[in-house]
């Protein structure tokens, strides 16, 4: 391990952790990760070794069987498996955001019904707010819930769910009108579903359809998709919290911990690039010497270092306000926003690095040069990010009188 992006003051089992998973990744993710992606193949053997090590339950409590680890220890493990590929933490992200939701949110009767088994990665999540015409405007959401007997009736089209063929636990946000008279404000009128499927595409429950996966640029081996509803009946008790009404607040408290994720794949991706760049330009030669040795490429990797360990700093920061029990929106959406713009800078300065070979496949940073991109518009884009920090700090810094 190099000297960048270290984190003071953690303890020893957090040390031992981030070691075993810095050596997963090393052994068994690095060497197979750019063949993998090439073929856009799901990394099967990968997940079932996360699984082992006991990933999937890191922050799901030891009464449910999981590790009950904090989020710094969480967004430390994403940032280096990010680090060997950045698809393989998103299996694990939209796991854990269920999870969390699931434990912060969730009745007793829910918790002790899925807690157990994500844990073990038995059951894996996915969650679902996007749709196909509104993007980050999570408001204008038009899938609808509605109550019939015992059960609620669903119906609309979601986007953009990544380990929506994997996964057999989806949380599902639409709109439930009942008990909301007319003119109640959108984000109070919207519901998170607990939705147990059959992993695998096509119909995968009755009223219930998970098309084949989305075809994108990056981001490949992971799963991304639809999921359309039609008439597809869910049990009132799978109600995230037995409320109505509470979704997009249970939603946004799991983007906030998603975003802190991002943050760490963001600082997982940069730290790889630079690790490529620095050691490509000690074995390449120009003019009579490594090209690290001309002044150029040495100012490109004090750019790259800076930004490595300012992003990772921010990203630090956001978990442990999080996990101080403080509001964390405005840190986390700081550390998204840096992380993911560095991240884009640290790639292409690696890609510069490495000249017509970044251009080719058989160099590990094209891979990365596909993969930043997707940490520009994942958990909210850059603009939504700003938006946020605006807010919060007109909120902070509001004129009195």
């Amino acid at each position: 391990m190099g000297r960048l992006a270290r984190t003071e003051g953690l303890t020893d089992i957090q040390e031992e952790i981030l070691a075993t998973v810095r050596g997963f990744v090393d052994k068994e993710i690095i060497p197979v990760a750019t063949e993998l992606e090439h073929k856009d193949e799901y990394p099967t053997e990968i997940v079932e070794g996360l699984k082992e090590l006991g990933i999937f339950g890191l922050m799901i409590p030891e009464e449910y069987g999981g590790l009950g680890e904090s989020l710094l220890t969480y967004a430390l493990c994403v940032e280096e498996i990010a680090r060997g590929w950045m698809s393989v933490s998103g299996i694990i992200n939209t796991h854990f955001i269920v999870a969390y939701m699931l434990k912060q949110h969730g009745t007793q009767e829910q918790k002790d019904h899925f807690l157990p088994r994500m844990a073990t990665g038995e059951v894996r999540g996915a969650f679902s707010m996007s749709e196909p015409a509104l993007g980050s405007d999570v408001s204008a959401i038009s899938s609808k819930g509605v109550r019939d007997g015992d059960n609620y009736v669903l119906t609309g089209q979601k986007m953009w769910l990544t380990n929506g063929g994997s996964s057999n636990l989806v949380a599902v946000l639409c709109r439930t009108d009942e008990g909301h008279p007319e003119g109640t404000a959108p984000h109070k009128s919207m519901t998170t579903f607990l939705v147990e499927k059959e992993p695998g595409f096509g119909e995968v429950r009755p009223g219930l359809t998970i098309p084949g996966k989305i075809d994108k640029m990056g981001y490949k081996g992971v799963d991304t998709t639809e999921l359309i509803m039609d008439g597809l009946r869910v049990p009132a008790d799978r109600v995230l919290g037995g409320e109505t009404g509470r979704g997009f607040y249970h939603m946004m408290d799991g983007v906030e911990v998603g975003r802190v994720n991002v943050a760490a794949r963001g600082c997982g991706v940069a730290q790889r690039a630079f690790e490529l760049g620095v050691s490509y330009a000690q074995q390449r030669q120009t003019f009579g010497k490594p090209i690290a040795q001309h002044q150029a490429i040495q100012f490109k990797l004090a750019e790259m270092a800076t930004k490595v360990e300012a992003a990772h700093a921010l990203m630090v920061g956001a978990a442990r306000k999080k996990d101080s029990g403080q509001r964390n929106d405005l840190e986390a959406g700081m550390a998204k926003y840096l992380a993911s713009e560095y991240c884009k800078e640290v790639v292409e300065d690696a890609f510069r690095i490495h000249g017509g070979y970044g251009f080719s496949k058989e160099y590990e940073i094209e891979r990365l040069y596909r993969e930043a991109p997707m940490l520009l518009i994942g958990e909210g884009t850059a603009e939504i990010q700003k938006m946020i920090i605006g807010r919060r700090l007109l909120e902070e810094y509001r004129l009195q009188g």
